[in-house]
């Protein structure tokens, strides 16, 4: 190995600079608020007895029928209990779906496409890794769900999840060219921002792995109570930061884990706590698909 590569500038992605950022340009979301937040609700179909999965216990031969069962739990129940909640305090949610749930559940889709609910791509189903098809196969796997959420639920999903948030090289610029307006993929920033590609800008909208039920209480252990109060706190702080700029909170949960009653109990505070923040017009409450929008249409961005 070289001197210059040992200690010369490292491998980037090459679609974003580095800034700081309280050196960037200021502005206001809707309504002079200063604090866009959203719900990232990811609804997921995985095939039984093969393929990838969330797990709660030891992973067992095929058909691991333990975490099987426990993930389709929050197709069967703890969805449906999160859109009780999400009802009663009014909040809209940006639907991450898995285009397996209109064959598997569609009126699960249906019920969050009828309250107008952004719905957006999230793959065919978390049971395979996207960044494993290969570049013509991604572009494929692009067209159909988009394609899908189309015939389905009525209109092109402007923003997209990779499922496991895997990435190839060229899936940047394989979302622009196939429609898409905006990624989930990278948690690098609070702020939206517009990613080169081949093809134009693709925006990138902040999407947490800390307030993230998965990483929190699946990886880390951490107790639903405990998740309730970060999400809290997480909340508070960015609204006092967001003085002085602009800000993205991003919520992301999956009714499989967030949907669990007891963990549900706890979640209902919190987002009652940002509820009463949205009522005293302290924040934009909002989808990523709307943020996108917004700094889209902007010209000093």
């Amino acid at each position: 190995m070289t001197d210059d590569l040992r200690f010369g500038p490292l491998p980037t992605p090459g679609r974003f600079p580095y800034t700081a950022i309280d050196k960037r340009q200021d502005y206001n979301w809707p309504n002079e608020t200063r604090l866009a937040v959203y719900i990232g609700f990811n609804i997921e179909h995985f095939a039984f007895a093969q393929g990838l999965g969330a797990c709660i216990g030891p992973v067992s031969a095929q058909p691991d029928v333990l975490n099987y069962s426990w993930r389709e739990y929050g197709n069967r129940v703890g969805a449906w209990r999160c859109l009780d909640v999400f009802n009663r305090l009014g909040l809209p949610t940006g639907a991450l779906i898995n285009t397996a749930l209109y064959d598997h559940c569609p009126e699960l889709v249906a019920a969050f496409a009828a309250r107008g609910d952004e719905i957006i791509g999230h793959g065919h189903s978390n049971a395979m890794r996207q960044s494993d098809l290969g570049e013509e196969g991604e572009r494929i796997l692009l067209c159909h769900c988009r394609d899908r959420i189309i015939e389905e639920s009525g209109t092109a999903p402007s923003g997209w999840l990779s499922p496991w948030i895997s990435e190839s090289t060229v899936t940047t610029d394989l979302l622009a060219e196939t429609g898409y307006h905006y990624t989930l993929n990278w948690c690098h920033d609070d702020q939206p921002i517009p990613m080169a590609t081949r093809n134009g800008t693709l925006w990138s909208v902040p999407y947490s792995q800390e307030a993230n039920d998965i990483p929190m209480i699946i990886a880390r252990r951490m107790d639903g109570k405990d998740f309730a109060q970060l999400i809290i706190d997480q909340f508070d702080e960015m609204l006092d930061q967001s003085t002085r700029q602009p800000l993205v909170l991003g919520i992301a949960l999956h009714p499989y884990v967030i949907g669990q009653p007891y963990r549900l109990r706890h979640f209902r505070r919190a987002l009652e706590h940002i509820a009463s923040a949205r009522d005293a017009n302290k924040i934009w409450m909002t989808t990523p698909g709307a943020i996108c929008r917004h700094v889209d249409q902007r010209s000093d961005l």
